[in-house]
């Protein structure tokens, strides 16, 4: 996904020239192509996220769109004040690029695991989260970011995240993607996820469907705004709804969508799988921490199957 990223903002600041990256003295590997090519877009702000924040709303209130980079929790909860009162206060064109949502630095331990930025992120007002689930998904946010007006948060995989998306789909904000519909009038489950752990979950889908159960499956890339529309169409034809997100349950994925279920009112059973309100005392790859906190494909089947209260 940050490669994708890269590529696609490469090409929009060579169009516009009010685009402007900053980061804060890291991935010059993946970032190399857009110094090189656009070097007077490109501010290294050393590690002083905070500091990188504030200049990128100054630089955002005087006419540019500036996009700030760092990996894990750094580019987000480091500077939440200047996330809070400098750019989504003053409705800036900010675009704050996590890069290792989740586990993926999972090495690295707790102070690089981005467990809990969508549920601060998207408690500030006026901030658009976005989490694409595959390098489609993150081709088509990054070109719709930069032109939304606004303070957005673009939360993306660490890299080599699988393609899902066959073909090229009109990308909106707010709006889910579907994955696959069931059909015929039986017992249906609808599976929501965001984010980077979508191939995971799509691989949960495939193994369901093969034990016998009907499958929605729909992708969110866009947290906030939330499709309503989506939930509630689901919400009507489910008997369960399952969200799942490589993110802390409280305050995540899985609550804005028991928001919107709450108001609407409609009475589908939810069944919400993410890391449970703890830190990750382990370390490990990605695919390691997904299996260890119960979001990798086979725990993803075990847990709906026992929510659904039957096995196929």
């Amino acid at each position: 996904m940050r490669d994708t990223f890269v590529k696609i903002l490469v090409e929009l600041a060579k169009e516009n020239k009010n685009i402007e990256l900053m980061t804060g003295d890291l991935g010059f590997g993946v970032l190399k192509p857009f110094w090189e090519q656009c070097p007077d877009q490109f501010t290294n702000a050393g590690i002083a996220e905070q500091n990188m924040t504030s200049v990128a709303a100054g630089m955002a209130l005087s006419g540019k769109t500036v996009f700030t980079y760092s990996i894990g929790n750094f580019p987000t909860l480091r500077c939440l004040e200047q996330i809070r009162n400098d750019c989504a206060y003053h409705n800036a064109d900010v675009k704050i690029v996590c890069v290792g949502g989740g586990f993926a630095y999972g090495s690295l331990g707790m102070s690089h695991h981005a467990t809990e930025d969508i549920a601060i992120m998207r408690s500030l007002p006026g901030v658009t989260v976005v989490c694409p689930g595959d390098p489609v998904e993150a081709e088509l946010a990054t070109k719709v970011i930069a032109k939304y007006p606004g303070t957005c948060y673009l939360r993306l995989g660490r890299g080599g995240e699988a393609r899902v998306h066959k073909e090229v789909f009109e990308f909106q904000i707010g709006k889910a993607v579907k994955i696959r519909e069931a059909e015929g009038n039986t017992e249906k489950i609808a599976v929501f996820s965001t984010g980077a752990i979508l191939d995971e979950v799509t691989k949960a889908c495939h193994c369901l469907e093969e034990k016998g159960f009907s499958i929605i499956q729909y992708s969110f890339p866009t947290v906030k705004p939330a499709d309503r529309q989506t939930i509630e169409a689901c919400a009507k034809k489910a008997d369960l709804i399952v969200t799942v997100e490589e993110h802390n349950k409280v305050g995540g994925f899985g609550s804005a969508v028991a928001e919107v279920l709450a108001e609407l009112g409609e009475k589908v059973k939810l069944l919400r799988l993410g890391i449970e309100d703890c830190y990750s005392t382990e370390v490990g790859s990605q695919e390691y921490l997904r299996k260890q906190y119960g979001i990798e494909k086979k725990e993803i089947v075990r847990k709906i199957e026992g929510s659904y209260g039957r096995k196929i």
